[in-house]
């Protein structure tokens, strides 16, 4: 009984923990719920879980369903953004507990009973649960938010501190994680509010269905620049957590931190204004290059650092470019974040400013179908990229090491980004391919697709699976962790309670002269 309790302690306290339990829900999610789409159609495999669960699928309600299924995965992929922004950005012990517990319950509740409506009957007693958990997860952003404050005296950073701050003192990266959370609470005021008018002038719709109709309601609209800007400020988080991993620092830094906050600001009131004004998305692509300038920075540093460190750990004093490349290759896992913010610009960025510039005379000349892949792609890459790196930085977390941190890593990276550069030919090839020879094309890029993502499944499983072996073991590495994040707050606690005293003192010496 012990044993449950400590284990219990660790996967519902602690960052790793709380992280953990996220990845398996996304996890189970991703493998049931993925096998209602694609090639698992043809396969006959969605009819086996559809009969094995007694799921409720009506085609009429399949929009209703896939946004549900979208909402619940992306809360989850927040709320372990969340676990790694408290657990690396300095706050009180108090304030990460409360925070934590907030958006844990808001999450499991929403994505336990959002599912459950969608896919097994709509009780509308689930969906008020759903609304419940998704308030719970709005209310931990703002705990958040409250928690970031910049202009905290305890959190301002001394004159000589390698990291950007303001002549002030003013911690800027403190401030691009408060920048983001106020502009994705915004940004989800805006989805909430559209939802508020469901059946009441708003119907259910997916955004790649309304490309080709000129005439779109401010509802509409509403809904299309929430969904742009929710993934964005998802990218963006990332972005600064695994910047802090990195230890991100010096000019670079303080230029990057100008660049993305003033960046995020930007994108936000682009999309946003996508309701009122048509020429919006210019004010999107500013904000676009700012942001994707910051990031290239960090890209910049980290390579430097990495390659830096390990030839120092060598011994080589002169080395040559051969061995400067081997050296940025050495750690995967430190390597994959901004090899994956590289490789976004050619599936991803580049994409996007291509369509988006020859819009009107290339691909609205194209079927609706071709146009509607297009953006389903861009936006799924987006999201999938998110999610390797985030993989990356909890391998890292969890202590991988040796040569199954190098398999991990690179097996990672080469089959996800295979997956994707074949996603994209796939949604281009109406570029240099007519529709009638198209189908040898399709069949060995779908063909790529399957094999690369099915490999990256396979390896998160086998991955969960030495997670869960490891948490079952008495002594395993969850213990370790579970006591260092322990004896961590207590020093937090201890350090908290000294500031206190100091400023009584200093409050009761004021008194007394």
């Amino acid at each position: 009984m012990q044993g449950l309790k400590k284990r219990l302690t660790y996967l519902f306290t602690s960052t790793k923990g709380l992280a953990l339990v996220a990845m398996a829900v996304v996890a189970v999610a991703t493998a049931v719920w993925g096998t209602l789409s694609g090639p698992m159609v043809e396969w006959g495999v969605r009819d086996i879980t559809v009969r094995l669960l007694n799921m409720d699928l009506v085609q009429a309600e399949r929009e209703g369903r896939i946004i549900m299924l979208y909402h619940t995965i992306a809360m989850t992929i927040l709320a372990i953004e969340v676990y790694f922004i408290t657990g690396m950005v300095p706050m009180k012990k108090h304030e990460q507990t409360m925070i934590n517990t907030t958006i844990t319950i808001g999450y499991l509740t929403a994505i336990i009973f959002g599912l459950i409506f969608g896919y097994f009957g709509h009780n509308f007693v689930y969906h008020g649960l759903f609304l419940v958990g998704q308030s719970l997860v709005f209310f931990a952003g703002l705990l958040l938010g409250a928690a970031l404050w910049p202009w905290k005296k305890e959190y301002l950073l001394p004159e000589d501190s390698p990291y950007a701050h303001t002549r002030k003192g003013i911690d800027l990266e403190r401030a691009a994680f408060f920048v983001m959370v106020a502009a994705a609470l915004i940004s989800a005021s805006f989805g909430a509010v559209t939802g508020s008018y469901w059946g009441n002038g708003h119907e259910t719709f997916l955004a790649e269905d309304l490309i080709r109709i000129p005439l779109k309601t401010a509802l509409q609209k509403a809904i299309v620049g929430h969904l742009h800007i929710m993934l964005t400020l998802i990218a963006v988080a990332l972005t600064l957590i695994v910047g802090r991993w990195m230890k991100f620092k010096g000019i670079f830094h303080k230029i990057a931190m100008w660049l993305m906050i003033s960046g995020t600001i930007v994108i936000t009131i682009g999309a946003l204004s996508i309701v009122w004004f048509t020429w919006a998305h210019n004010i999107i692509y500013i904000g676009s290059v700012l942001v994707m300038t910051a990031a290239l920075l960090y890209v910049i540093f980290s390579w430097d650092q990495q390659i830096k460190n390990r030839i120092a750990e060598l011994g080589i004093e002169k080395p040559n470019a051969w061995q400067k490349i081997k050296a940025l290759l050495h750690d995967p896992l430190k390597f994959g974040p901004g090899w994956q913010m590289v490789f976004m610009n050619f599936t991803v960025s580049g994409v996007g400013i291509f369509l988006a510039v020859k819009l009107e005379e290339i691909f609205r000349v194209w079927p609706h179908r071709e146009e509607r892949v297009t953006l389903t792609g861009h936006w799924h890459i987006l999201a999938a990229l998110i999610a390797t790196i985030i993989l990356m930085y909890f391998a890292d977390l969890s202590g991988l090491k040796g040569k199954a941190r190098k398999w991990f890593g690179w097996v990672l990276i080469l089959m996800s980004d295979l997956a994707f550069g074949a996603v994209t030919i796939f949604s281009m090839k109406r570029l240099f391919v007519t529709e009638v020879a198209q189908q040898s094309i399709v069949n060995w890029t779908m063909l790529l697709t399957d094999i690369g993502l099915g490999v990256v499944l396979i390896i998160l499983c086998v991955f969960m699976l030495w997670r869960l072996y490891d948490l079952l073991t008495r002594n395993g590495r969850w213990a370790q962790e579970l006591a260092a994040e322990t004896k961590l707050s207590a020093e937090s606690e201890i350090a908290e309670q000294k500031r206190k005293l100091e400023k009584l003192e200093e409050t009761l010496k004021g008194v007394s002269e």
